[in-house]
């Protein structure tokens, strides 16, 4: 599966075009690689994405052309969450 279409499938970001600027801008590691949009994603992947000022590493539990909303988050497994500070 592509990484920009599990990011919007997954609901980590809402919109496809949002989840390709993302993924495209380099804030988006696969297994602690820079991904693009294009990347093909698999189970067991490690994701690390950075939303602003907040990154969030996770690892890819399931792979699913659809979900409902409430199954999003039986796709991935949150490892870690962290706010970073950009003063100075």
């Amino acid at each position: 599966m592509r990484l920009d279409k599990f990011l919007k499938v997954s609901r980590l970001i809402k919109r496809r075009t949002m989840a390709k600027e993302v993924a495209d801008q380099g804030r988006v590691l696969v297994n602690g690689q820079k991904a693009k949009s294009s990347s093909a994603i698999k189970v067991g992947d490690e994701l690390t994405v950075q939303f602003g000022q907040k990154v969030v590493k996770l690892t890819i539990d399931r792979l699913s052309e659809a979900v409902k909303k409430e199954e999003a988050q039986t796709m991935y497994t949150i490892i870690s969450e962290e706010r970073r500070n950009e003063e100075g």
